[in-house]
């Protein structure tokens, strides 16, 4: 529980600092434009240093952690998708696997009862909300270009109008905002209801969690409760991507908390378990064809070894084997 109570306090002085310091006009300028700029740096730096010290790493072998039968004797039925043998079934894999999360779908739960004896079961409530949060959190990404772009793009007014699509409330409530905070409230309530899953979490698995939960709180109390100068933050948000800043006056101070925590999780992306955005795209075990009995792989960076033959070894230590009685093949 002191990971969990680190990460509470860390959110909470987060959320403490704009608001105090958003207070000040001289200090607007530095949550409102040069914090932004730190964190986009930061996240491309962090980004392109983390994806480039993967793909240095080297793979001679093909890694198959599969649960499909791999392709060998033409009278043995292959599984194309779980152990595809060609670029064709790999993009397949990995289609499936970004967009719709198939390895997580197959996850099963373990339970030991009484007997003892161990059942296992179907879990499918981590792979929904993990697919809704991830879709409604892309959703949200889109909608917000609005206020970085004038005109406003065609799709980003459809994904917009189609995520209001009941029409409920005024102003519309947006359906994304209720899937996000009910799938990531669930992915941070698990990990505090199973005793399993609440030994293994650490401060960097409670930490994103809650800094989501407040960006979509701020954001949501932001849009039906208190509200804030649309104009000006589109005018921010225009000059912030034309790098022609402009801060404008009167936005207030819970904009700077919303705007704050954004910036310290993309900031905080490229170095935390977030980061299988791109590592997903780098996973051997994902990206390449699973043909090891087809083809031989040899590692070609090994350095060369000298064999020291049994012979030899023998020939070595001839006198101090025979004084132990080892058996001797030279006598």
């Amino acid at each position: 529980m002191i990971s969990l109570w680190f990460s509470i306090i860390v959110v909470v002085i987060l959320i403490l600092i704009p608001t105090i310091g958003s207070s000040s006009a001289a200090l607007q300028s530095l949550f409102g434009i040069v914090i932004p700029y730190a964190a986009i740096i930061t996240f491309l730096a962090g980004f392109v240093y983390r994806v480039l010290n993967w793909a240095k790493s080297p793979v001679p072998f093909r890694i198959t952690t599969t649960c499909g039968q791999q392709k060998s004797l033409p009278w043995i039925k292959n599984s194309k998708l779980e152990a595809p043998h060609n670029a064709w079934g790999v993009v397949r894999r990995m289609a499936l696997e970004i967009f719709f999360f198939r390895s997580l779908f197959r996850n099963t739960k373990v339970e030991l009862r009484d007997g003892p004896r161990l059942v296992y079961g179907s879990s499918k409530w981590l792979w929904a909300a993990g697919l809704a949060f991830h879709y409604s959190f892309l959703v949200i990404f889109i909608r917000h270009f609005k206020y970085f772009v004038e005109p406003i793009p065609g799709w980003v007014s459809l994904v917009q109008s189609l995520d209001a699509f009941f029409q409920i409330g005024l102003p519309v409530i947006f359906l994304t905002d209720a899937v996000i905070l009910a799938s990531v409230g669930y992915l941070f309530f698990r990990r505090l209801c199973d005793d399993k899953i609440r030994y293994i979490s650490h401060a960097a698995d409670y930490f994103p969690l809650l800094l989501i939960l407040s960006i979509a709180t701020t954001g949501i109390l932001m849009r039906y409760f208190f509200k804030v100068d649309i104009v000006n933050v589109k005018q921010l948000g225009t000059g912030l991507l034309s790098f022609n800043p402009h801060l404008p006056q009167g936005i207030g101070p819970l904009f700077y908390v919303h705007l704050f925590l954004v910036c310290t999780l993309i900031a905080y992306f490229p170095f935390s378990k977030l980061m299988h955005l791109g590592g997903v795209f780098l996973s051997p075990t994902r990206n390449l064809a699973n043909n090891n009995r087809m083809k031989r792989h040899q590692n070609v960076w090994n350095f060369p070894v000298k064999m020291h033959t049994y012979d030899e070894y023998e020939e070595e230590f001839h006198k101090v084997m025979k004084a132990a009685d080892i058996p001797l093949d030279k006598e």
